[in-house]
């Protein structure tokens, strides 16, 4: 089974004036922290909304230049056993990197796509597991491997003196 994970970031950041900036700056922050470790993982700006009402509210809240902004960091989750399972991994790739920053799993949804059809940036990883599975890895014939065995053993006997030589 494979889950997308949607985990809320309560990211604080300091000296700010705006909203925007504050934005800005904790997605840049958050950014730095996750690369290049965990450089798949999505940061979005959060939607957040009022309990009471049910007004769309920022995603920042800004108090004596400084602020508390709401992101969420998405990724995918490959080869679980339940959507538990999937949040506990998000919970603890994320939060191994983050950890002053508070985390709450927010969304699990499982996904069923082909190995194919994966994002650019995850394709050549899923393309290799692909091929894995289908028994095609990165595989040298034997052929191949005789000319480079043959060309192995043409440098070592060129390039080596002889016993008698050295002694």
């Amino acid at each position: 089974m494979n889950c997308r994970v949607v985990v809320e970031a309560a990211v604080p950041v300091y000296d700010v004036e705006t909203e925007d900036e504050a934005v800005r700056i904790s997605i840049s922050k958050i950014g730095e922290m996750l690369n290049p470790d965990l450089n798949y993982v999505e940061i979005n700006v959060a939607d957040r909304g009022c309990s009471e009402c049910g007004a769309d509210l920022e995603p920042a809240f800004i108090a004596a230049d400084e602020g508390l902004v709401a992101l969420e960091l998405e990724m995918k989750v490959f080869n679980i056993e339940s959507e538990e399972h999937a949040s506990r991994v998000a919970r603890k790739e994320i939060g191994q990197l983050l950890s002053d920053i508070p985390l709450k799993v927010k969304e699990v949804e499982e996904i069923e796509e082909d190995l194919e059809e994966v994002d650019d940036e995850e394709g050549e990883v899923a393309g290799e597991a692909e091929a894995v599975e289908a028994g095609e890895e990165d595989s040298v014939d034997d052929e191949e491997i005789e000319d480079i065995g043959t060309e192995i053993e043409d440098v070592e006997d060129e390039d080596l003196p002889e016993l008698d030589d050295i002694l």
